[in-house]
């Protein structure tokens, strides 16, 4: 019987993990550092993994290059109660954009890209750059692409749906765009919305107190999750998943017209 969770991956030989696993980076990603096939000996020694046996998780970075400090992708996958693919963490780095320290403090400890603890002074920097929340690089702009190698991943271990963890509000409205719809955090996002919308009761915290609670946050999904981030909400965004069916598209939209 093939493989159909992430454990039963973790229990093969390496070479076929590998294998396996190198199925979820996008053709595009590597024809756009120029790199061979994922199965060639380059990409193999550029792409890292964390996949013990008997773990039900795995983490796989992929660099551009040796010895770059950021991988051009990194996914951390796990397997739900009921053996579905959740996906708790998936970035897309431009290696050739500037690098904002969200998430480490000057004393090199980690932030856990600003949900444990915060760098300010790199937050401040990376918001005026133009980057969301957790971002330490600019994006790529190829989820489409990733999404797509992605569920033929997921088709291939025989599921037709798959669970994210969106880890900002821009990340969870991005994925109502490709068609996710919410297991849990539906009524959260409504709220939102709603406080940042005329007469909404999250307008009077966008007091330009600090550049993270600008007036303009209430039009744009960016900075709204800036001042999300910066908890004018009172709580922090958390307890939001999503599910994506293959093939359909959930049709949901919490933030409106909001452009981002």
């Amino acid at each position: 019987m093939p493989p159909s969770t992430l454990g039963s991956i973790n229990l093969l030989p390496e070479d076929e993990k590998r294998k396996l696993y190198s199925q979820v980076i996008p053709t595009e990603l590597l024809e756009h550092f120029d790199m061979p096939g994922r199965d060639s000996a380059r990409t193999q020694s550029l792409l890292q993994f964390k996949f013990a046996p008997g773990s039900t998780d795995v983490e796989l970075k992929l660099f551009h290059e040796s010895h770059f400090p950021d991988p051009v992708l990194y996914g951390h996958l796990t397997d739900t109660m009921n053996g579905q693919i959740h996906v708790l963490l998936y970035i897309l780095n431009d290696p050739d954009s500037p690098r904002f320290n969200v998430d480490i403090m000057r004393d090199g400890s980690s932030t856990r890209f600003g949900t444990l603890k915060r760098n300010i002074e790199a937050e401040t920097e990376a918001l005026q750059a133009g980057l969301a929340p957790g971002q330490v690089r600019r994006g790529l702009r190829m989820l489409a692409k990733a999404i797509e190698a992605f569920e033929q991943f997921v088709i291939d271990l025989g599921h037709d749906m798959y669970f994210v963890e969106p880890l900002y509000y821009h990340n969870a409205t991005i994925f109502e765009r490709y068609g996710f719809a919410y297991q849990m955090g539906k009524r959260l996002m409504d709220r939102i919305h709603q406080g940042f919308s005329p007469g909404g009761d999250l307008l009077a915290g966008l007091n330009d107190t600090n550049p993270f609670r600008q007036p303009q946050a209430a039009s744009s999904i960016r900075l709204r999750s800036w001042a999300l981030h910066d908890n004018i909400l009172g709580e922090p965004f958390t307890n939001v998943t999503m599910y994506k069916r293959i093939g359909k598209h959930a049709g949901i939209n919490t933030c409106g017209e909001c452009p981002w």
